[in-house]
Order: C-alpha cells, then sequence, then structure tokens
C-alpha cells in the first residue's frame, strides 16, 4: 500500500533547499559544475598541477565530473521521482542533509587532492563520503521500490548499485597502485550513467513532448514508441558497453554503436514535433539525445578514422551528461516547486545555446582544426562555466524558496 500522509502528518523541513532531494542536489552539483571545471581548466592550461603522483590528471577530471557532478544530479532527481513513481516519502530536512553532507565531503576530498596534497588523508575522507552518499542514496531508492513492489525499476536499481561498484573500482587502484582499474572504473560509470540517462529518458522525453505539446493544442499530440526498438537500444547498448571497457575489437565496436545509434535515431524520428523548437525546454531534451546519436557514430567510425578515442567520448559525456541534466534539471525544478513549465525563465534558450557550444568546441571542431587543440578545449571549458553560471543565477532562488503553492516538495 502506498503512504498516505494526513494534513497533521505533513513533513516539514529545516531549510526549504532540503524538502526533496532535488532541491539540494541540483544546487550542489551545478556549484560543483563551476568550481570543477575551473580546477580542470587551471591543470588544462598549466597553472595548477595535481599534488599526487597516484593519480592521472585526466582520470581526477573523469572521475569528479561522473561520479561527483554526475551523480548528485542523478541522485537527486532519483531522490524525487522515486516519490512520485512509488507514493513512499523519500529522504528530506536533516535525513536528506546527511546525504548531501557525505556527498560533499567526497568532492571536498578529491579537490584537496587535486591541490593541497595529503594524498592518503583527503582520499580517505573521499572515499567515506563516496561510498556514504552512494549507499545511502541506494538504499533509499531500493526501499522504496521494494516497499510497492515496483520490479520494473530494478533496471535503474541495479545500475546505481554497478556505479557504487565502480566507484570502489577506481578508489582500489589508487590505493592498489593498479592503475588500469581507475580506467575500468571510468568507463564503466560513464556508460552506466548513459545507461541510466537511456532508460529514464526513454521515459519522460516522449512524455513531456505529449504534455508540452497538447497543453496549448486543440488535439492531443502522441508520439511514436516500439518496444522492439526499446529491447534492440538495451542489448546493443550492452555489447558496446562491456566491448569498449573489456574487449576493444574494432568490428565489435563498430557494428554495436552503429546499431545504438540507428535504433535510437529511429526512436528519436517517433518522437519529433515541428513545435518543439517553440519551446526550450523541450528542444535541449531533442537536441540532447540526438547529440547522444552522433556520440555513437562517432564511436562506431572512430576506430578507422583514427581521431582521438576521446572526441567520442566527450561528445556522449556532453549530449548525454551535460546537455540532459541541465535540461532536465530545468523542467524539475519548476514542476517540482509548483512554477508552470510553459513558462520558464528568459534565459533557458541562452542555457542551453552555451552547452551546445560547448559540444561544438569539444567535438565538432577539434575533428576539423586540430591545431587548435588547446584553444578548443578552453573555449569548451568557458562554454561550460558559463552555461552553469547562467543556470545558478535563474534556478538557485527558485530551488531555495518555498513552493508558491504552499505544499511541501
Amino acid at each position: 500500500m502506498l503512504q498516505i500522509q494526513s494534513p497533521n502528518q505533513r513533513p516539514s523541513s529545516p531549510l526549504a533547499i532540503l524538502n526533496l532531494g532535488f532541491r539540494i542536489f541540483f544546487v550542489g552539483g551545478s556549484v560543483f559544475a563551476i568550481i570543477t571545471m575551473l580546477l580542470w581548466m587551471l591543470m588544462f592550461t598549466g597553472h595548477s598541477s595535481m599534488q599526487t603522483a597516484d593519480i592521472n590528471p585526466l582520470y581526477w577530471h573523469a572521475h569528479e565530473m561522473l561520479y561527483g557532478y554526475a551523480m548528485a544530479i542523478i541522485a537527486g532527481f532519483l531522490l524525487t521521482a522515486v516519490k512520485t513513481w512509488t507514493g513512499i516519502m523519500m529522504p528530506y530536512g536533516y535525513r536528506l542533509g546527511v546525504i548531501f553532507g557525505f556527498w560533499l565531503l567526497a568532492r571536498i576530498g578529491w579537490s584537496a587532492v587535486g591541490l593541497a596534497g595529503n594524498e592518503t588523508v583527503w582520499l580517505t575522507l573521499a572515499i567515506v563520503g563516496d561510498m556514504g552518499f552512494m549507499l545511502l542514496s541506494a538504499y533509499a531508492v531500493i526501499k522504496a521500490v521494494l516497499a510497492v513492489k515496483q520490479y520494473k525499476q530494478m533496471g535503474i536499481v541495479s545500475k546505481l548499485v554497478l556505479l557504487t561498484l565502480g566507484n570502489m573500482l577506481c578508489y582500489w587502484s589508487i590505493f592498489s597502485g593498479e592503475q588500469s582499474y581507475f580506467r575500468v572504473g571510468i568507463y564503466l560509470g560513464l556508460y552506466l550513467v548513459m545507461g541510466i540517462v537511456l532508460t529514464i529518458g526513454r521515459r519522460v522525453v516522449p512524455f513531456f513532448i505529449e504534455r508540452g505539446l497538447s497543453f496549448d493544442s486543440d488535439q492531443e499530440v502522441k508520439v511514436k514508441n516500439s518496444k522492439l526498438l526499446d529491447g534492440l537500444s538495451l542489448g546493443s547498448f550492452l555489447i558496446f558497453m562491456l566491448a569498449d571497457i573489456f574487449y576493444p575489437q574494432p568490428y565489435l565496436i563498430s557494428i554495436s554503436a552503429a546499431v545504438v545509434a540507428l535504433v535510437n535515431s529511429v526512436r528519436l524520428i517517433g518522437w519529433y514535433q515541428p513545435r518543439i523548437w517553440q519551446k526550450p525546454l523541450l528542444w535541449s531534451l531533442f537536441v540532447a539525445f540526438l547529440g547522444m546519436c552522433l556520440s555513437f557514430v562517432l564511436f562506431a567510425v572512430q576506430p578507422w578514422l583514427n581521431f582521438a578515442h576521446s572526441i567520442a567520448v566527450h561528445a556522449l559525456a556532453l549530449s548525454g551528461v551535460g546537455m540532459m541534466t541541465v535540461s532536465m534539471m530545468s523542467r524539475v525544478s519548476l514542476g517540482h516547486t509548483g512554477r508552470s513549465i510553459h513558462t520558464p525563465p528568459k534565459t533557458v534558450n541562452f542555457i542551453f545555446i552555451l552547452m551546445v557550444f560547448a559540444f561544438i568546441f569539444r567535438v565538432v571542431m577539434p575533428l576539423v582544426a586540430l591545431e587548435y587543440y588547446l584553444t578548443w578545449v578552453i573555449l569548451a571549458q568557458s562554454a561550460w562555466i558559463a552555461c552553469f553560471v547562467l543556470f545558478g543565477i535563474s534556478y538557485w532562488p527558485i530551488l531555495a524558496k518555498q513552493r508558491e503553492d504552499g505544499l511541501f516538495g
């Protein structure tokens, strides 16, 4: 049975930002997106260096983008969405603050490793923080899902568990001195995050398009979906993930990546409606999915065109992590604070365009003019930072205030 609260049992928290997970983690994640990219820019341009010999700076950057930023947004989304899916109240108030506190402790630890040295001390704090954050988040989700026997959510639950194991593998790599484990932990994290994005995106993108376009239309809008495409997408992506991490055979990677790109392109065509371009909260989701399809095309041709594997990796990260999370945050922050999703802040177009520029500078331009690689990367980093600064100006006040309708959430 669902938990139904009577009026005298209405939940409360000391601060509005602790009402539900999306508030504190969207704010914390977006602030961290700015700080960690600034730190990476300093390292990348030679104005700062890692104060440890045991961590590759590239792995430091990748770890914090995935297990720092992306996991914060995923946790914020799931600790909110699972309440809607199951009807069971998720952590709020001080309990939510503890989960966020563990995440923050880990981010401080990793930042200090990059700047201050004392590797063992800071990494000990980081591993305590990361494991506390990920285990508590997974526990809250699993407990709610099992309580109402929503076994269809076990796919997402299993990915959360595997993400925790992937993060532990990164720490094991550092403490054991086996750097090869770090690569597995990073790529496992990236592809599991993409798996979550593909799963949730399959659910919410067509739903949002239908709801968003039906709102101001005389006719109900319906988009095309297919269980066959869903199965092909899942199966081909799983083959691609395992091949790229554990068995990098060019033919297998190319074929599986091409199938992922084709299947999701067909899926995307079925979702397309011309009026999405009038609504930034819809076109941004569509462009994010389009960017992911283009990313898998890059993975498919990379072994044969011999450009850097990191180009395809960054394409997937910037579309599937960058654009998708910014777009989801922009919509969820309005809907779950009682504001109209049909009248977002006027800045949202610029927020999304900046992320598109980050994609172009980091992915497209190095393919066109590799000799200016350093310039393109700096421009991409600058666009990323500007995107989240503008997001913060537009959304942090909304996330820090109580709902306008007086409800809890």
